[in-house]
């Protein structure tokens, strides 16, 4: 009698511990191509806690999407190889989700629909390189700084002639992404609570462009006399085999920050507040660092 009553209670055990494992196999969300980093189970991090609002949405689907611009390697870039995205913000982004406790997903909206904000649920926040600029914080909540990123003057590599930024691009022709931080810096618009800018340069003619690197392909053309974009951009753009060259010294330093609407219907506070603080702890961690040098060779996590 104890011997079947033993193998009833083993057989029951058995049963739990198998319908334990396979409860969830095909309730977690998939990765649309996502960088290499696998992320957390659901039940992790802050989704471990009460949760409300956004945050909440986000932890019952058990997926962060997450808007990027893959038109910037090395920080944001489609492999076509391995059909997944890769780059600096790519694996941020990932790492921020692995430790909410939820996978990763991508969406590619154009860069203007990004900073326009009002994004009607589309995705839950954007990591892509975003300056918390003021006018941008009218319509977008920020976390602090993930990144500093140096904003560089691009000519053609056998440019001999710009040498001084402060004069020899005057009324010159620079390219720029539209709505950009580059293209605000030319107009002497560029404003963010607590920095100073220097703008060296006068009467440029701004050509505006989609993307940095439609702007790099056009000074390759000989469509304009010089661009303005991220030093990780130009560089990279560089390192692929590209006829241009850095000019001088960055004409200004920008933080990038994480960003979300302000308008998100449930409220995005409670997931502003999550990710925050994650930014905080992979700053103190040092796993920002460790991305940043993986991805540019550099530190560029603390500001200037």
């Amino acid at each position: 009698m104890r011997i079947r009553s033993l193998f009833v209670a083993l057989v029951a055990l058995l049963v739990a511990v198998l319908s334990a494992c396979g409860g969830d196999s095909d309730s977690s969300a998939k990765d649309s191509g996502s960088s290499d980093q696998p992320a957390a189970a659901t039940g992790e991090g802050a989704c471990a806690g009460d949760t409300t609002d956004l945050l909440k949405e986000v932890c019952d689907a058990g997926k962060l999407t997450v808007s990027t611009d893959p038109a910037y390697p090395p920080q944001s870039s489609l492999n076509e190889q391995t059909g997944k995205y890769e780059g600096f913000d790519i694996d941020v982004a990932t790492e921020i989700a692995k430790r909410l406790g939820v996978d990763v997903a991508w969406e590619t909206p154009a860069w203007d629909v990004i900073t326009a904000g009002s994004w009607n649920g589309r995705w839950d926040t954007t990591v892509g390189s975003m300056t918390p600029t003021n006018d941008r914080q009218k319509v977008l909540d920020f976390t602090q700084p993930y990144n500093y990123t140096p904003a560089v003057v691009v000519v053609s590599a056998d440019n001999d002639d710009v040498t001084d930024l402060s004069t020899d691009l005057d009324g010159k022709k620079i390219g720029v992404c539209s709505g950009c931080t580059y293209e605000q810096y030319l107009n002497k618009e560029l404003a963010i609570d607590g920095y100073t800018f220097d703008f060296v340069i006068d009467d440029a003619e701004v050509s505006g462009y989609d993307t940095d690197t439609t702007a790099l392909q056009d000074l390759v053309n000989g469509r304009v006399d010089a661009v303005i974009t991220s030093v990780t951009t130009a560089q990279g753009y560089i390192d692929a085999g590209n006829p241009v060259k850095i000019v001088g010294d960055p004409v200004f330093y920008e933080p990038l920050s994480v960003g979300f609407d302000k308008s998100s219907d449930p409220s995005s506070e409670s997931l502003f507040e999550a990710v925050d603080k994650i930014v905080g702890e992979m700053h103190a961690d040092g796993t920002l660092t460790s991305l940043s040098q993986k991805w540019y060779g550099t530190d560029l996590t603390t500001q200037q």
